[in-house]
């Protein structure tokens, strides 16, 4: 078996300057600049941004639930307390925080562009 890492994420979008402030604003992201781009720093993973024009192709955001990709998920600490700080940003949530199972609770909140972003908080003593 070959032996992998994690990379990147890449997301696609209209207003990358303002998908990158979403992440760093909302979620704590860090965003770097290099030249003719803008990627974020998040969770440690890496979050490329490719701009989307009219005319170049790129499809619309789905509607979700989709196959492929259908989100990717944050683990957090204290996932009331993350949740009650973004939705006073005014996040939509598309799932309220709850628990799922015996030292996992989870909540889902919707991305610009429509991406579904998973927040997660595992209780060690459940591992």
């Amino acid at each position: 078996m070959p032996t992998v890492t994690w990379d990147h994420v890449h997301l696609r979008s209209p207003d990358p300057e303002a998908m990158a402030a979403w992440l760093a604003d909302i979620l704590g992201g860090e965003i770097i600049r290099g030249p003719g781009r803008i990627d974020v720093k998040l969770g440690g993973a890496n979050v490329f941004i490719a701009p989307v024009a009219a005319g170049d192709g790129v499809h619309t955001p789905p509607v979700t639930p989709y196959q492929g990709l259908d989100h990717f998920g944050l683990t957090v600490k204290d996932i009331d307390a993350v949740a009650a700080e973004i939705k006073a940003k005014g996040v939509e949530f598309t799932k309220e925080p709850t628990t799922i199972r015996p030292g996992v609770r989870i909540c889902f909140i919707r991305g610009p562009q429509g991406i579904s972003i998973e927040l997660l908080e595992r209780d060690k003593k459940y591992a």
